[in-house]
């Protein structure tokens, strides 16, 4: 027996709660809505300027018409879609239902202002940049800044914990913590401003982007200044060049940031997956919670790769947007159209990941016994130190060792080198008193050069 019918998408099933907030921008219904305002607002503007001899309506017509956008519901989602099942053409269907709004209210002398001189791309447009700001602004950003502001916290917090650092996995000069967690926050702060600079355009010029259609209705007005001045007024920005359809370059850019946005936060994963991995951070265990079905000791980073999968499919999604959207052959084609309907998509899995990653920062601690007890282990990082300071010794006339870097290399490279051990070779050095001091008071754990002060550079 075939099971009833199905949503595909986990972020419509499994994901669903923590979706809803998108949902409310970036839906369908959404979009419906949308075009529903922007419709009403042109209304509202024509009447406002005694187009074609209609007069302005009153504060209460004019909140009636605003209302329905307000209540928008159920009931007004199921009446545009059995509307859009005879036209086959869902703005034609938002058309309609505005006019059937009309006649409920006594204003069906103003009908035929309903999509005055617009072509749909005129309506999705403006709808796809409001729907789209406002998921933005609402809804993706502030979890974005709040999860970015965590890396700062746990950045500050953890600024004087010293640790091992690991260039291409091996054992390195060491670092602090709180440095690298600061790096992560330094570079998806960046990314943030990038995405809130995001000029959101808007075209209103008809079916080819001239005004053609208008300057034959009233050839005296200039339309220009009336686009810009609705479209401004939408909260949005004129773009007086386009074809058929604004040309989307702008929301190549938002997605080509947000994508990179992803990468960072991909690699936060990668890393933080790599020190739990390590031991230097220890998952703290979350009741109820299951982190194998046969080995009951298990806890897995599954918060952390959960995000990797959602990134990774977040910016599959967004790179095609990104790179289709910018080309529409000649003065219009459809491939738009069926593209634009998986932003949400897009948005979604980074959403998700974003509430992942945020959760799982909630769910560990720095074992500092283990940082310690790894730095301890590997005293060899600090033949770099030793042999800079043999060149600086060298150069101020203290020193005539012959290529220190290779005597170091000898006697640090490939095997571990004991604290003793690297004390003893210390004190044999043909260098000044005061940094042979310097250096036979280094160990591994104060190695780490201006990293705690370097956490400040965060802005």
């Amino acid at each position: 027996m075939p099971l009833p019918p199905q949503l595909l998408s986990p972020l419509d099933t499994r994901y669903r709660a923590p979706m809803e907030a998108l949902g409310e921008h970036l839906s369908e219904a959404a979009l419906n809505r949308a075009r529903v305002h922007v419709e009403v607002e042109w209304l509202i503007f024509l009447t406002n300027r005694s187009f074609f001899g209609s007069t302005p309506l009153s504060a209460e017509q004019q909140q009636s018409l605003r209302d329905i956008v307000t209540n928008f519901g159920q009931a007004d989602i199921d009446e545009l879609a059995s509307i859009e099942a005879t036209t086959r053409h869902d703005v034609k269907a938002v058309e309609y239902y505005v006019r059937a709004r009309l006649a409920e209210r006594g204003l069906e002398h103003i009908a035929e202002l309903t999509h005055f001189a617009c072509t749909s791309e005129d309506i999705n447009n403006l709808s796809y940049a409001i729907t789209v700001r406002d998921a933005v602004a609402k809804v993706w950003l502030p979890k974005a800044r709040a999860l970015t502001d965590r890396f700062a916290e746990l950045a500050e917090e953890f600024r004087n914990d010293a640790m091992l650092s690991r260039t291409h996995g091996q054992p390195a000069t060491p670092t602090t913590l709180g440095k690298e967690m600061a790096v992560f926050a330094h570079r998806l702060r960046r990314q943030l401003r990038r995405i809130e600079q995001t000029e959101y355009l808007g075209k209103f010029a008809g079916a080819t982007g001239n005004f053609a259609a208008h300057r034959v209705a009233s050839p005296e007005t200039n339309w220009q200044d009336i686009a810009a001045e609705f479209i401004s007024g939408l909260g949005l920005t004129w773009n007086p060049l386009t074809t058929q359809i604004e040309s989307h370059d702008w929301q190549a850019e938002l997605y080509a940031d947000v994508a990179r946005f992803n990468r960072i936060l991909h690699n936060a994963c990668t890393d933080i997956w790599t020190y739990i991995s390590l031991g230097y951070f220890r998952q703290i265990p979350q009741a109820g919670a299951t982190g194998s079905s046969t080995m009951p000791h298990k806890i897995n980073p599954i918060r952390f790769e959960n995000a990797e999968s959602n990134l990774e499919l977040s910016c599959a999604i967004l790179d095609s947007l990104a790179s289709t959207l910018v080309t529409s052959r000649l003065q219009r084609d459809l491939t738009d159209s069926s593209s634009q309907r998986n932003i949400g998509v897009g948005f979604g899995h980074s959403f998700l990941a974003l509430d992942n990653v945020t959760k799982g920062l909630g769910e560990i601690a720095v074992d500092r016994e283990l940082l310690a007890a790894d730095l301890d282990h590997n005293w060899e990082v600090l033949g770099e130190a030793i042999q800079t300071v043999i060149r600086a010794e060298i150069v101020a006339g203290r020193s005539t060792i012959s290529d220190p870097y290779a005597v170091l290399k000898e006697l640090t490279r490939g095997h571990r080198v004991s604290r003793d051990e690297l004390r003893e070779f210390v004190q044999g050095l043909e260098i000044g008193d005061e940094a042979k001091a310097r250096l036979l008071e280094l160990t591994p754990g104060t190695y780490t050069g201006d990293s705690a002060e370097l956490v400040s550079k965060l802005s």
